[in-house]
C-alpha cells in the first residue's frame, strides 16, 4: 500500500492566524480590508482600466462591504489571502493583491492584482507582488504560484516578468471578459526560484 502524500501546507496555518499586515518599500502597507475600504472597490469597479481586466461585482458600497466580509470569510476557510494596498495607519487604499484558489494540501494559489491610478506608475504592483509572493512561499509555505492575464494585457505581463514570475505559455480561450473570450498568459514562481 503506498502512503498518502501529505499536505504541502497544514489546514489551520491560515484560519488558526490574524492576517498579517507586511510591509512594502516607499511607505505602503498589504493590510487586510477593512469595511471602511468599500469607496476604493467600488471606483475599481469604474475604473476602465481595471473592470477591463478583472471581475469586479462591488457596483456599489453595500456590494463593496459584502465583498470585503467575503474577503475575511475566505481567509478564514483558507481559500484565499486578499489584501489592500494601502498608505499605513488605516491610509488611502491604492490597490488590491492577493492569493485565490488557495490550494493548502497541493500547495499552490493564483495570485491577483489590480492598482488605481493614484498607484500607478512608480512599481506598486511589482513591489506588492514581490512581498506577496514572499509570504506566499515562504511564511505560509506554498510550493506554487501562478499569475494569469490576457495576452492583450502587456502592462500585466511587464509586472509578473519583474516580479520574477516565468511565462510558461498561453492558454487559450482561458477567461471570458466584456468583449468575449480572451487566450491567457501562464506565469509561475516555484518555491526556491531566484
Amino acid at each position: 500500500m503506498i502512503a498518502p502524500i501529505p499536505p504541502v501546507v497544514p489546514a489551520g496555518r491560515m484560519s488558526e492566524n490574524a492576517q498579517p499586515v507586511l510591509g512594502l518599500p516607499d511607505g505602503l502597507e498589504l493590510r487586510p480590508w477593512r469595511a471602511t475600504d468599500a469607496d476604493a472597490l467600488v471606483a475599481a469597479s469604474h475604473d476602465p482600466d481595471i473592470s477591463r481586466w478583472n471581475l469586479l461585482p462591488a457596483q456599489s458600497p453595500a456590494e463593496a462591504r459584502t465583498r470585503i466580509a467575503r474577503m475575511h470569510t475566505r481567509w478564514t476557510a483558507e481559500t484565499a489571502a486578499i489584501w489592500a494596498i494601502a498608505r499605513p495607519a488605516g491610509g488611502e487604499v491604492v490597490g488590491l493583491i492577493g492569493c485565490n484558489d488557495i490550494d493548502l494540501g497541493g500547495g499552490s494559489a493564483e495570485l491577483v492584482y489590480w492598482v488605481l491610478p493614484a498607484g500607478r506608475g512608480a512599481g506598486v504592483a511589482v513591489e506588492a507582488t514581490r512581498r506577496l509572493t514572499r509570504w506566499a512561499l515562504d511564511d505560509l509555505g506554498l510550493h506554487r504560484l501562478r499569475l494569469c492575464h490576457s495576452v492583450a494585457n502587456p502592462a500585466s505581463c511587464r509586472v509578473a516578468e519583474k516580479a520574477g514570475f516565468a511565462l510558461e505559455g498561453t492558454m487559450r480561450g482561458a477567461l471570458l471578459h466584456a468583449d468575449g473570450w480572451h487566450d491567457q498568459h501562464l506565469h509561475a514562481r516555484v518555491r526556491g526560484d531566484e
